[in-house]
C-alpha cells in the first residue's frame, strides 16, 4: 500500500482514543488536521486497513465500529450508551477443532461479541 498521510491521520485518530469509533467519527476527528478530507477518503482507506489487517471491523453491518488493537481479544457492546469494551480475558474455545472438522477447513480467526448494560448504565439507571 502507497504512503498517505491521511491513512496516517486516520490511524493516530484511531489510536489515540480507543473508543471504537464509527467511520462518521473518524472523520469527523481527522476533519480537525484535514479539513479538506472527504468521507469517501475515510471509508475507503478504514476498508484498505481493515483489509491489511492494521484495523479490525466490529459490530453489525451499517453500525460498524473499528480497532486499531488487533490482537486478541472480544468485545462487550453497551445496549443502552453503545459504548464498546475491549475484553482481554481468556476465553476457552474447546469446540474450535470440532467446528474445524465440521466445515472441513482450518478457522484463523474468531469473534466474540458480548452485548449488555455497562457499569456506567448499570449505575445511572439503578
Amino acid at each position: 500500500m502507497k504512503h498517505s498521510t491521511k491513512r496516517d491521520a486516520i490511524c493516530e485518530v484511531l489510536g489515540a482514543k480507543r473508543d471504537h469509533p464509527t467511520a462518521d467519527m473518524v472523520y469527523e476527528r481527522v476533519r480537525e488536521k484535514y479539513p479538506e478530507i472527504s468521507l469517501a477518503t475515510v471509508y475507503r482507506n478504514l476498508s484498505q486497513l481493515c483489509a491489511d489487517g492494521t484495523l479490525i471491523k466490529i459490530g453489525a453491518a451499517g453500525r460498524e465500529r473499528y480497532d486499531i488493537d488487533v490482537s486478541d481479544h472480544t468485545h462487550f457492546f453497551c445496549d443502552i450508551c453503545g459504548d464498546v469494551y475491549d475484553i482481554f480475558t481468556p476465553l476457552c474455545l474447546g469446540g474450535l477443532e470440532s467446528a474445524e472438522e465440521e466445515i472441513g477447513g482450518k478457522i484463523k480467526f474468531t469473534s466474540t461479541t458480548f452485548r449488555g448494560i455497562c457499569k456506567k448504565c448499570l449505575e445511572y439507571n439503578n
